[in-house]
This record gives C-alpha cells, structure tokens and sequence, in this order.
C-alpha cells in the first residue's frame, strides 16, 4: 500500500490532484486505523490515464464516463482497457477533424482578417440563423 505522498511523487502530481480526483470519484483509496489515506499500486496506472485524457483535452465528465467501466479497487485487464479507450475514440477523432479542418483553413482566415459574421466559417461555423436576417433571432 502506498502512501497519498508516496502515490503523489511516484506519480509526479500535487496531493490536492489526488485528493480532487477521489472527491470526483475517479481514484479511490481505503483508510489504515490512523484514518490516513493509502493506495494499491494499480492507482498509479488511473492516474496516468487521467494525466493523458487530460492532455489530449478531454474533460474530467468524459474521463470519469469512460473509466467507469473500470473497476476502482483493483487493476483493470487489458479488456477493460480497450472497452474504456473505444468509448475515447470517436470523441477524440471528432477533434482531431475539427483541428485539420482549421488548419487548413486558418492561413485564408489570417490573410483576410474581417471575421465576417456572414462569410467566416472559423468564426461562425454553419450558421443557422443568419438565414432569418440580420439582428437577433432568439427573442
């Protein structure tokens, strides 16, 4: 069993991530007689899946809806693993889609620089209700 410092250091997070991500019930731990906190080595795995689904933007809701095919106190097998990173990959191409679409049309974009509300498909994609008029359309 490792400590929350412990966990803390080996996995290169401040004690307040891990105390976060237990209260949003990604992570869990079990209690020692003194009440301190203690982890099973398998935590250093989830959270380095956090760390990774955190960097490649996804948010902690996805995170917490994906790993919750996991079990929390014990190591997943790799088909858990899979289930959990299926259920990534579509959100995670939908990005990947909407970055190359803006590069390619980021240079036009720059070079024009008006930001049209009518014409400016960075800045107003797929604009719905400009097709009733000008002026606000909601009320």
């Amino acid at each position: 069993m490792l400590s929350i410092g412990q966990v803390a250091k080996r996995a290169d997070v401040a004690v307040s991530a891990i105390h976060f991500w237990e209260r949003k019930q990604l992570i869990s731990s079990t209690r020692n007689a003194g009440n301190q906190r203690q982890y099973s080595s398998d935590i250093l795995r989830r959270i380095a899946v956090i760390k990774i689904a955190q960097q490649v933007g996804l948010t902690l809701e996805e995170i917490k809806e994906a790993m919750s095919v996991l079990p929390l106190n014990k190591a997943p097998t790799k088909q858990q693993w899979a289930k959990m990173s299926r259920q990534w990959h579509g959100t995670l191409q939908a990005r990947i889609d909407n970055l190359q679409k803006l590069s390619g049309q980021l240079d036009h974009c720059i070079g024009c620089g008006c930001l049209s509300m009518k014409s400016c498909e960075l800045y107003n994609p797929e604009d719905k209700l400009s097709e009733k008029g000008s002026g606000p359309q909601l009320w």
